[in-house]
Parts: structure tokens; C-alpha cells; sequence
């Protein structure tokens, strides 16, 4: 048994003043500045009014990393601004919408809800890029299958949720702002549709990119870009999770 296990059995008084005093001693050794902390942050659009938002650095180096399987028929939400982006070799440019008047010169409009297959095309795309997506669905369950719905066999899903995050005012106000993932949650989430040896989840994120994050800072507020680098699997920015439908 552990010395501090004893000293909680046999001493809990005693224990009880030896918290209280290291406590007060980490108190003191790391006192909080409240004249620094601030209760409203610099943007309450995640840093997107001030540059490049944090989290959007974060999906594009996994993109980045994945960049290999955006190739062929391709899916997006909304657009195809990351398609475009990391595609190579011949590609067709498909977007995935609930609006009516969208329009896309460059390939298919798929006006479908992914938590109802009846409104999706089934096998449509050998690469779908789904980012920041699932936190606004409430049933994700059903919109994970959706996923797995819209991919040819082989086809890969480049998918990425939010971990610490504000909560997002655009789509809370219109949808819902639902959920927020650790790398525990959605890996159990894709391993029951796609199965455990066909997904591959990535973490991004550490203590000071969360705190600036949720300050609303965008990447040119940082005084090195070397500080969004380190991982911490505590605190999760975002996760990436690679898909792959094998029939």
C-alpha cells in the first residue's frame, strides 16, 4: 500500500491538514493572476474575425497528412474548398447539403440529411471530407452510418470533430451545437460502423492552443507557430479520424 493510501486509511484527519497545507503551498507557488484572465474572449468566432482560426490550422495538417486519398470522386460539405485544395489527379467535385439553392458547377449537389439514408446516393464518392460536422448532429450514431452510406467500397472518410471548444454561435442559434469528442468516443463511434482495423484517429491539441483557442486567438497571435505543434492527449483541440469502408 502507498504512503499516501495509509496516511488516508489510518489518518484522515491528519491527511485531511496535510491537502490543505500543499494546497495553499501550489497556491502560492503558482498564483493566479486575475488581471490577465479575461471573461469575454478576443473573437467569439473562434479567431476566424482576427485570421486563421486555430482549429482550422489543425484540420488542414490532417488533411495535409491524408492528402493521398482526396482523389477520384469527392465529397464535401457545404463546398469544396479542401477538396480542391489537396486533391490530385483527376477528381470530380461533389458537395453535401440541406440547402436548396446551392448550386455546384463542378459535379454533383447531394441535397441529403446524413442521418437519413433515404435522402443519400448511395456509394457516391471514393473520398468524403467531413469536417467540423458531427458536433452539430444530435443523432451521430446515425450520421456516422450516413458516412459509411455515401462511400464506394475502398473509398476513405476524412472526418474531423471538435474536442475543447467554444461553443459555436452560428450553428447553435440555427441547429444545435451538440457534442464535443475525445479521441475514446468518437474511435468507439467509427470502429462499430467501419470496424477497428479500418480507422486510424489522430489528436491535435495542447494546453496553450486550447486556452488560446477558446480566447478566441487566431495562429498570428501566437508568437511562435511551434506552440501549436505539441500534442497532449488531456487537452484535445481536435480530433482526426481516417475511414476506410472495406465491404
Amino acid at each position: 500500500m502507498r504512503v499516501k493510501e495509509i496516511m488516508r486509511s489510518e489518518f484522515p484527519g491528519m491527511w485531511k491538514n496535510v491537502r490543505l497545507i500543499r494546497n495553499a503551498i501550489n497556491r502560492i507557488r503558482k498564483p493566479v493572476v486575475f488581471g490577465e484572465l479575461s471573461n469575454h474572449a478576443l473573437s467569439e468566432r473562434m479567431g476566424l474575425d482576427r485570421g486563421q482560426a486555430i482549429d482550422r490550422w489543425y484540420i488542414e495538417r490532417f488533411l495535409e497528412t491524408h492528402k493521398k486519398y482526396v482523389k477520384g470522386d469527392l465529397l464535401e460539405i457545404a463546398d469544396s474548398q479542401y477538396s480542391k485544395k489537396y486533391a490530385h489527379g483527376e477528381s470530380r467535385y461533389h458537395i453535401l447539403t440541406f440547402d436548396k439553392e446551392a448550386y455546384n458547377k463542378d459535379g454533383k449537389v447531394i441535397y441529403g440529411d446524413l442521418t437519413d439514408k433515404s435522402t443519400l446516393i448511395p456509394e457516391v464518392a471514393d473520398c468524403f471530407i467531413c469536417t467540423q460536422t458531427l458536433n452539430f448532429i444530435f443523432d451521430v450514431k446515425k450520421a456516422v452510418h450516413g458516412v459509411r452510406y455515401l462511400l464506394k467500397n475502398g473509398g476513405v472518410a476524412l472526418v474531423t470533430v471538435a474536442g475543447i471548444s467554444q461553443i459555436s454561435p452560428f450553428d447553435y442559434e440555427r441547429w444545435g451545437d451538440f457534442w464535443r469528442f475525445t479521441d475514446q468516443s468518437i474511435r468507439r463511434l467509427f470502429e462499430d460502423e467501419f470496424g477497428k482495423d479500418n480507422i486510424k484517429v489522430q489528436i491535435y491539441g495542447n494546453l496553450v492552443s486550447c486556452m488560446a483557442y477558446l480566447q478566441g486567438l487566431c495562429v498570428e497571435d501566437l508568437p511562435d507557430i511551434r506552440m501549436l505543434e505539441k500534442k497532449n492527449n488531456y487537452y484535445q483541440c481536435i480530433i482526426g479520424i481516417m475511414a476506410r469502408k472495406i465491404e
